[in-house]
């Protein structure tokens, strides 16, 4: 049951999306987009509320509630960045807006892109960890082996993305030589 809920939580999450995001620049009627996506939160709420009224019911803790709290860690942290980013792709298709910005690309200004994606990880994992520990003391003396692996793989996770966020701090990829001098076309055109 909690694993079908989740798929229809990231349903959900992508049905609202595609809604507000059409209601803003198609219909252009920014408050009721607002209010779509403002309901975002609610499905994770759900979530939440399902997985302890299942546990509370005397299931066993499984790999099921152990995912649904990795979900909800996720979105709590990735969830406003990727409406973000695509409501900005939206603007520039639908609204005629600017192209969003790339993420840097090379030298630190990557490095601080990737720290600051590392931190989202951070946060996701300890909403996934907090939420997966809450469950373990409202079982109590139950088997929750799988509730601490999936605390161990949040952690083994947050571990990994770290590691490759530092990397990028450690050894910066350099731009080429070609992007970073403008070109001789690009002198002409611009008179510099």
């Amino acid at each position: 049951m909690v694993v079908g809920l989740i798929i229809a939580c990231e349903v959900g999450f992508w049905v609202l999306l595609a809604a507000g995001l059409a209601v803003r620049y198609l219909l252009k009627r920014r408050r009721t987009s607002v209010a779509l996506l403002l309901c975002e939160p609610l499905l994770e709420l759900v979530l939440f509320v399902v997985t302890a009224v299942d546990l509370k019911n005397g299931a066993e803790p499984s790999w099921e509630h152990g995912l649904a709290a990795l979900y909800i860690g996720y979105t709590v942290a990735y969830g406003h960045y990727t409406i973000t980013w695509l409501d900005g792709h939206a603007a520039h298709r639908l609204a005629g807006g600017p192209r969003p910005p790339k993420p840097p690309r090379y030298g630190l200004a990557r490095a601080r892109h990737e720290g600051g994606l590392w931190l989202r990880t951070l946060l996701a994992a300890v909403v996934a960890c907090a939420l997966l520990q809450a469950a373990i003391w409202y079982v109590g003396d139950g088997d929750t082996s799988s509730l601490r692996a999936f605390q161990e793989t949040a952690l083994r996770t947050l571990g990994v993305h770290g590691v490759i966020a530092l990397t990028y701090l450690i050894r910066p990829k350099k731009a080429p030589a070609d992007a970073a001098a403008p070109s001789e076309e690009s002198r002409t055109l611009t008179g510099r």
